[in-house]
């Protein structure tokens, strides 16, 4: 098979610490990148997990509290900072 080069910008930390990594593993850049491919070939997908960060659960429940409290027509509103201290100051 004819072979062909490519070209790739990445932030050098990332290159630095990923040639470590690979050489770790007796891989150069190339051979780890041609492997990566050939793996998402294979497999017709990316070969691991994309996923977003979740929030862990205590920055979930605290979310729904404050989505309660908003909703809870006993919950005192503040429409400006000054008012919001006046109250704290009584």
């Amino acid at each position: 098979m004819p072979k062909t080069s490519m070209n790739i910008r990445m932030d050098s930390e990332i290159k630095h610490e990923a040639k470590k990594l690979f050489a770790e593993f007796g891989l150069d850049m190339t051979t780890a990148v041609n492997l990566f491919l050939r793996q998402s070939i294979r497999e017709h997908r990316i070969p691991f997990e994309i996923r977003l960060e979740v929030s862990n659960q205590d920055t979930i429940s605290a979310i729904q509290e404050a989505e309660e409290l908003l909703n809870d027509p006993k919950t005192k509103h503040f429409t400006s900072t000054e008012e919001l201290f006046k109250e704290l100051n009584r």
